[in-house]
């Protein structure tokens, strides 16, 4: 079921979900069983979790026309549980798991245990699952983590994800849909309706938050392997599956985090700051790189001035909320800080895009954002890309960013004007 080039080693490093037709647990399952994670081996993470307790089996289904892979999770002991977020946290913990697995897992139920949290006004720790915390989301959540894992993929990124609309039968009774948890999981992210009927689910969009970096389109890339999943109802005139895209990402500009969130809209976010006043200077540029390479939608410095008179510098991170444990740890690890401060902010993004224009025989990137009526507000040659072509050929780079200016507008790429 593997969408490969004959004789070629899947890259198998950028994973992009299409989640514009819904997402849930067993449908994000699929595509990834689809794409070529082996089913033996995402049974053995979950048998690790869950020991003789579910079986899942990969169909070949149909939806809307599409082929597709549909994973059912099947329970072999009857009368399983409901559980706390303590109960499956210990589960995992351990659980057999290669450690990225494991870590995945955890990250995934925390998301969802705060989401829950805020929806019934309680601590996460006190957060008593029902139909997220059964046999079958626990499969679902394991599964795809394993699968993730399995396929070698390292970052993450999905589509603005549809929701749905009308109204479900819950545990907790008949509720509208997105379901409160669902509504809470999408803050910050990009979102439609898409359709009638649950087509987000809460493990689904835990396991999308918890996973994904960035929500954006199809990213540039080398695709290696394509890999569609299955839900179990097949609507007439709207295929009810989820895409995974997996390849060789295409290198971004130095510096450039994909972008995150809703797209032209306003966006919760975080400012994670840290003064530190005993790190060799040396390290900044490193440190600062390796957190746009993992995510943050921005990281700067800004010198200060600390007790005693001694120069230091303030290190701030914008990111998402869902982001903040893992943004945390990378700056205590990556600096010699004792602690990092936070506080929630609001940003305006946006759209952006990327096209490319030759200069002098060479290619330049222009990166352009977007009016909410598709409009371009601004191009900029790329600053690096420009230096290289200075360099090969010769000339100032002022000169190389004006060439490219010029024929970005000579190509449509204009103040004003709809991108081409």
């Amino acid at each position: 079921m593997t969408s490969t080039a004959p004789g070629s080693a899947l890259p198998q490093r950028h994973l992009w979900i299409d989640a514009s037709a819904g997402v849930a647990g067993d449908m994000f399952l699929g595509a990834l069983v689809d794409a070529g994670a082996p089913l033996a081996e995402v049974q053995g993470a979950v048998d690790a979790v869950l020991p003789d307790t579910v079986r899942l089996t990969a169909q070949e289904v149909r939806r809307a026309g599409l082929r597709a892979t549909r994973v059912v999770v099947e329970v072999t002991q009857p009368d399983q549980p409901s559980r706390t977020w303590a109960d499956i946290r210990e589960l995992l913990s351990e659980a057999d798991l290669p450690a990225a697995v494991a870590a995945r897992a955890l990250e995934a139920f925390r998301v969802l245990a705060e989401a829950e949290s805020r929806t019934h006004g309680i601590a996460p720790s006190d957060v008593h699952f029902h139909e997220v915390g059964a046999w079958d989301s626990i499969a679902d959540v394991v599964g795809t983590c394993a699968a993730v894992t399995l396929l070698g993929v390292e970052t993450v990124t999905a589509s603005p994800v549809a929701l749905g609309s009308g109204r479900a039968a819950t545990a907790h009774g008949e509720l509208p849909v997105p379901v409160p948890a669902v509504l809470e999981l999408a803050r910050g992210w990009s979102v439609t309706a898409g359709g009638e009927g649950e087509l987000a689910t809460p493990t689904g969009m835990a396991l999308v938050r918890s996973l994904a970096t960035a929500c954006e389109p199809l990213p540039p890339m080398e695709v290696g392997a394509v890999g569609v999943g299955a839900g179990g109802r097949d609507t007439p005139g709207r295929a009810n599956v989820v895409r995974a895209v997996i390849g060789a990402p295409a290198e971004r500009p130095a510096g450039v985090a994909a972008d995150v969130g809703a797209v032209d809209g306003t966006q919760d976010l975080l400012v994670l700051e840290a003064n530190v006043d005993d790190l060799d200077p040396r390290v900044w540029p490193e440190v600062l790189a390796s957190l746009m390479s993992a995510g943050a939608a921005d990281a700067w410095l800004t010198p200060i001035l600390m007790k005693k008179g001694r120069p230091a510098h303030t290190l701030s991170v914008l990111c998402r909320p869902v982001d903040r444990r893992r943004m945390c740890d990378l700056v205590l690890s990556a600096t010699s800080t004792f602690g990092v401060r936070e506080h929630p902010v609001s940003r305006l993004a946006l759209q952006r895009d990327w096209r490319s224009v030759t200069v002098h025989g060479h290619p330049v990137r222009v990166k352009v954002s977007l009016a909410a009526d598709g409009t371009v507000r601004h191009a900029t040659p790329e600053f690096e890309d420009a230096a290289a072509v200075a360099r090969e050929i010769g000339l100032p780079v002022r000169q190389v960013l004006d060439d490219a200016g010029a024929e970005a507008r000579s190509a449509g790429i204009a103040v004003g004007s709809r991108l081409p």
